[in-house]
């Protein structure tokens, strides 16, 4: 499975069966663990065979099973949201490649401190549930391409299979509150692409951002496009 094809088959799922996760999976997933530390300065952990953080009364109702997870943690900052988003939806798409199921989880899950490492200058951002599920998820509603971006008759074919597979990012509550605007070559013949968050009362269009961002690289191709910091 490609990437591509992950963006396409990865659903939310909060339901996992009673199976560990083979030793050969965990190294590859750790050695990916290890590779997005570097790049994005994170810290984040892989948790494997831990029952107790998706039990009881602050992981309520719909998730059963979880027994592995990513502990999303990193310094704190102001962009750490943003980092933790884009280079967490790669450990989502590799495990979906590998035959895995995910579930970002923003608040519903107990913080088992012994669990994971967490410096004091570092948070806890969120957690991703991981495992075999035992349901298949479900498809969300999405918005349309004209409403989550400038895309038209003129802007390159990249940048709308860019947008379309940002459509199919995971967001909180699937709201999905994000816009890319193709700005154009500037002078030197590079394509600029400008990537925002849009107001939400329910908070983590940071985060959201940067999983749309990676979701829309993949899509659009890293090498047709820089993006725009203005």
């Amino acid at each position: 499975m490609t990437l591509s094809e992950a963006i396409k088959s990865r659903h939310s799922v909060r339901k996992y069966i009673d199976k560990p996760i083979e030793e050969n999976l965990v190294s590859i997933l750790q050695e990916k663990v290890d590779e997005v530390n570097e790049k994005g300065n994170l810290h984040i952990q892989l948790v494997t065979n831990e029952p107790k953080a998706f039990k009881g009364k602050m992981a309520y109702g719909t998730f059963s099973g979880v027994t592995n997870y990513f502990a999303m943690v990193g310094k704190k900052a102001d962009d750490l949201s943003e980092r933790i988003g884009y280079y967490g939806e790669q450990l989502v798409l590799l495990a979906e490649t590998l035959g895995l199921n995910t579930c970002w989880v923003g608040l519903t899950y107990n913080n088992i401190k012994e669990a994971y490492e967490k410096a004091d200058d570092e948070k806890l951002c969120c957690m991703i549930a991981l495992g075999y599920g035992n349901d298949p998820g479900r498809n969300m509603k999405r918005k349309g391409v004209r409403d989550v971006s400038n895309a038209s008759e003129t802007t390159p074919q990249w940048f709308l299979r860019g947008v379309e597979a940002a459509l199919l990012a995971p967001t909180a509550v699937n709201q999905q509150k994000f816009r890319f605007e193709y700005v154009g070559p500037d002078g030197d013949g590079v394509h600029r692409v400008k990537a925002e968050r849009t107001f939400s009362l329910i908070g983590y269009t940071k985060m959201d951002l940067g999983i749309a961002k990676c979701h829309f690289e993949i899509g659009a191709g890293k090498e047709n496009f820089e993006w725009s910091s203005q």
